[in-house]
């Protein structure tokens, strides 16, 4: 199975509850912090919930 790996790169000052509470889930807690994930449905849908404050890359 594929791997993402999520940087957050803008911070969560001003964002919504639930933006903050799914990059917690996601294990980010700053900018720049870098977690890698699998990619799972589950793990998509909350990377698109906060696409406007992270990147991401498929790592092999």
């Amino acid at each position: 199975m594929a791997r993402l790996k999520i940087t957050q790169t803008k911070s969560v000052i001003g964002t919504k509850q639930n933006h903050r509470d799914t990059l917690r889930t996601l294990g980010l807690k700053r900018v720049n912090d870098v977690a890698v994930r699998e990619a799972s449905d589950v793990v998509r849908g909350q990377v698109h919930t906060v696409r406007h404050l992270v990147t991401v890359e498929e790592v092999d």
